[in-house]
């Protein structure tokens, strides 16, 4: 007798995601709001005069991980998080692996776990597929921190090698969708100290609406990486370059009018005074 059983056809099993990771700091304090997990991805098209991480230019190489094998590292300090804390992607520039990061913070939103974007905007384009994978990151990115290198664009070009048209265009797409964000600039003598390029980047961040931009940071530039790349015997353009005075830092603080922003937004606590 012929069976009347119809035969099925298993599914051929999805392999699982892998995302190139630079390095995991398990308690930052200063890569979003409160404590943090923060995950540095490998990659990054832009070449900033100033980046302190050259080892995390090159694409594709780096620890592999799973999205798994991240959110169940980074829920061993779940508890030191407090009700501001989560989990924050860095790079390199994160955007480079956009696919990445939005299945990471699918799962981390389905675990009720705070979600935070550090990026320098670079990969941004409206075109697709990458227009759509955007989107969707930033349904599930609570905040994100957003580094300006230099509102001029061709001083952006001298200084990281790219314009800076569509890092601007990324950051008026967020704006018009309440997509909230800190942002960042690194403060250079003789290359972003500047005091009309200040002032000129404090008005463009005043324009944006007061309920997206949460906080305003000047960070000042350090020589730290000087190092690496003696050891990676690459040139260094700064050679000779000291971080600025604490009166510099100061002054571009009051242009880009740090103190109207307070960092905090309805759906964190704000800290007890």
């Amino acid at each position: 007798m012929v069976s009347s059983k119809t035969a099925t056809t298993e599914q051929p099993k999805k392999e699982p995601l892998i995302g190139y990771v630079h390095s995991i700091e398990t308690f930052g304090s200063v890569d979003g709001p409160g404590i943090r997990y923060v995950a540095f991805l490998q990659g990054c098209h832009m070449r900033c005069q100033y980046c302190h991480n050259p080892d995390t230019w090159k694409l594709n190489v780096g620890d592999q991980m799973t999205t798994d094998e991240i959110l169940e590292d980074a829920q061993k300090y779940r508890a030191f998080w407090g009700k501001t804390g989560g989990i924050t992607v860095s790079g390199g520039e994160s955007l480079v692996q956009i696919d990445f990061i939005l299945e990471l913070f699918e799962k981390a939103k389905a675990l009720d776990i705070s979600t935070c974007l550090d990026t320098s905007g670079q990969p941004f384009t409206r075109e697709q597929p990458f227009f759509d994978k955007f989107e969707r990151l930033m349904a599930v990115t609570d905040i994100s921190l957003v580094d300006i290198k230099h509102i001029n664009s061709a001083e952006h070009k001298k200084l990281t090698q790219y314009g800076n048209e569509n890092i601007l265009d990324m950051i008026q797409y967020m704006a018009a969708h309440h997509d909230d964000m800190w942002i960042r600039h690194v403060l250079v003598p003789e290359r972003t100290d500047d005091d009309k390029y200040l002032a000129e980047l404090g008005d463009y961040i005043a324009k944006i609406p007061n309920d997206v931009v949460q906080k305003v940071e000047v960070l000042p530039y350090h020589t730290l990486g000087v190092k690496k790349y003696h050891e990676m015997k690459i040139k260094y353009r700064l050679e000779g370059i000291e971080s600025p005075t604490p009166d510099r830092v100061a002054n571009a603080e009051k242009l880009l009018r740090t103190a109207d922003y307070t960092g905090y937004k309805k759906w964190m606590p704000l800290p007890k005074l």
